[in-house]
């Protein structure tokens, strides 16, 4: 059933959007006739909005994975740099969480690792809403930050790097088998930063799956259950991934290919000093309006690449 409302929400568009294309049609002859300033500005108007629903469209299209439609579990980890890494990872982590505010997706924090003296060492949260999956995918892999460091008295120029990972989330209509005895459940004191509302109770979980050696916590509920409900659902995901993932690789054996999964590949450079800019290095597409990037408007970025193979890199406005 959601498969279908999803396929007639798709043939439904161009029919709208030919609707609307048809009567801007003719207003514009309309205009042609009499000269009228105001309306000539709104038809502008409804004209760029018509493209931006085309694009929309366009994109839609693309976006036909298995789970692109679904909801995204996003995790954040710097790399190595110390406190350079973990204050970028922050910053990315606010990146998304602002996009996602944008778009009105629903996100909640379920893990996030405090640094000692600033930034973060880990962070994993749920995206909830359409296509959060299949937009948010495009932002796997590294990101790279070049600029004047703040923790450095010298002021000099530091090169720091934060990975970020997606995951679909899967329902429970899907088989992910998970064998108890493959589990190592740890709890822990919660931790959180400034001290704020921190338990005093063993209610953080960590799941550690042995045959793989993926590991997943979650802190943001006083219960231990429902901390470690969530971590299974996470990790449920992740296994899921990692399987997928496996299958790919040997197939690509099979096939005699080498496929790039995006881990450690950089895909993104984020330049403060002693230029700014902001240059995505698989579709080319760049802006000097480093400052609305971090603010979470990334948007041109994510539909660059998901339409990649059919437009040519440009400059984001």
């Amino acid at each position: 059933m959601k498969e279908q409302r999803a396929l007639k929400e798709v043939v439904d568009q161009p029919e709208a959007i030919g609707r609307e294309l048809d009567d801007l049609t003719i207003l514009l002859g309309l205009l042609r006739e009499e000269e009228d300033p105001q309306a000539l500005k709104e038809l502008e108007g409804s004209l760029r909005s018509l493209e931006s629903q085309i694009v929309a469209l366009e994109i839609t299209t693309v976006m036909t994975g298995e789970y692109d439609q679904g909801n995204a579990i996003l995790t954040v980890n710097p790399g190595a740099g110390g406190t350079e890494s973990q204050d970028w990872a922050q910053m990315l982590l606010r990146m998304y969480l602002r996009w996602a505010e944008a778009g009105r997706y629903k996100t909640e924090v379920i893990d996030l690792l405090p640094a000692e003296e600033a930034g973060i060492k880990s962070a994993t949260v749920t995206v909830t809403g359409k296509y959060a999956y299949g937009r948010l995918k495009a932002e796997i892999g590294v990101h790279r930050l070049v600029r004047i460091s703040p923790f450095d008295a010298n002021h000099r120029r530091h090169t720091s790097f934060a990975s970020i990972f997606v995951y679909p989330e899967i329902d429970d209509t899907i088989d992910v088998s998970i064998d108890e005895k493959d589990l190592r459940v740890d709890t822990y004191r919660s931790s959180g930063a400034g001290g704020q509302h921190v338990n005093v109770t063993d209610s953080a979980v960590r799941l550690t799956h042995l045959p793989t050696g993926i590991v997943v916590s979650c802190q943001n509920e006083r219960s231990q259950h429902k901390n470690k409900a969530m971590a299974m659902k996470v990790l449920r995901s992740r296994l899921y991934d990692y399987y997928r993932r496996e299958q790919e690789k040997e197939m690509a054996k099979l096939e005699g290919e080498k496929k790039d999964i995006a881990w450690g590949s950089q895909i993104r450079s984020y330049v403060l000093a002693p230029y700014q800019l902001v240059k995505d290095h698989r579709t080319g597409l760049e802006t000097g309006n480093v400052e609305k990037v971090l603010d979470g408007e990334i948007e041109s970025f994510i539909d660059a690449f998901l339409l990649k193979g059919r437009s040519a890199s440009g400059t984001a406005k």
